[in-house]
């Protein structure tokens, strides 16, 4: 960059788009040079170096930033969020509250969904739909339930049917409906992030208890874009700063999130090779 331009180039595999942007310096300039008697080498006169040198840095600073402007501007426009804010609320309700309980359902086998409590989404949050009778209780989350920095977090075709067991249902679930509530009112991820922080902090939602799991084995999820645009696992609710070898080569499990003030748990996946109805299903 202390050469008389700049050339940046932004994209360079093939078949991306390219920038180049030349900046010309005009601190290097014949007209600051001049010829001495003793032959024909150019120097900055004695008076002016100083002020040139400034300039010079001023130069080079004001160059750095507009590079990483361009940069920064660059790949936003190579990769914009897909989706940068809530879509309209009717794109994230179901058909029926029968096809969203049959959904919830499917997540775990029959011997433990059949007698599960269902709660459906409605305008207002999640609500009962069938009364459970073995503890455990069977949703069909949306992509908001996500970490609050997922590329995902507002894709409106995301249905993550789970089925959680009864201790997931005492500390998990509450989560899950409070932040439902606060993304139907309208809040910012900041609000909400800010509000369920209190939550926990002021006792209005139950701390982290040992022992919690639930199941994602549905067929019919939809949890990506990418690929299958699902997976069968489990889910393991730990304490914040559990290791289970997550993420580690050749380790079947994997990190969802790591947990903090607003999400008081470590939570890691296992995939399993097969569907709630019992049929294979890909692991990886």
């Amino acid at each position: 960059m202390l050469q008389g331009f700049v050339s940046i180039i932004l994209g360079s595999s093939p078949g991306t788009n390219r920038r180049r942007i030349m900046i010309r310096n005009p601190h290097i300039d014949p007209g600051l040079r001049r010829s001495t008697n003793s032959g024909e080498r150019s120097e900055f006169s004695t008076k002016g170096e100083c002020a040139t040198m400034k300039s010079r840095c001023q130069a080079l600073s004001c160059l750095i930033t507009i590079s990483l402007v361009l940069i920064a501007s660059a790949a936003a426009q190579d990769h914009p969020t897909p989706y940068p804010k809530m879509a309209p609320l009717d794109q994230y309700l179901m058909p029926s509250p029968d096809a969203e309980v049959a959904l919830a359902r499917s997540a775990a086998p029959e011997a433990i969904s059949r007698d599960a409590e269902v709660r459906v989404l409605g305008r207002h949050g999640y609500e009962l739909a069938v009364k459970g009778t073995n503890g455990w209780a069977c949703v069909v989350e949306r992509a908001w339930m996500s970490p609050f920095d997922a590329p995902n977090f507002w894709n409106p075709k995301i249905r993550g049917a789970t089925c959680f067991n009864p201790v997931a249902v005492h500390y998990v679930l509450p989560a899950t409906y409070k932040r439902t509530e606060l993304i139907l009112a309208g809040l910012s991820k900041a609000e909400i992030i800010k509000q369920m922080t209190a939550a926990y902090v002021n006792k209005q939602l139950p701390g982290f208890e040992p022992g919690g799991m639930s199941y994602m084995m549905s067929k019919q999820a939809y949890l990506v874009d990418q690929g299958d645009h699902n997976l069968a696992h489990l889910m393991f609710y730990e304490p914040i700063g559990a290791n289970w070898g997550s993420d580690l080569p050749k380790s079947p499990v994997l990190l969802g999130i790591k947990g903090g003030p607003a999400i008081p748990f470590t939570l890691f996946i296992v995939p399993v090779g097969v569907w709630s109805d019992g049929s294979p299903a890909p692991v990886q």
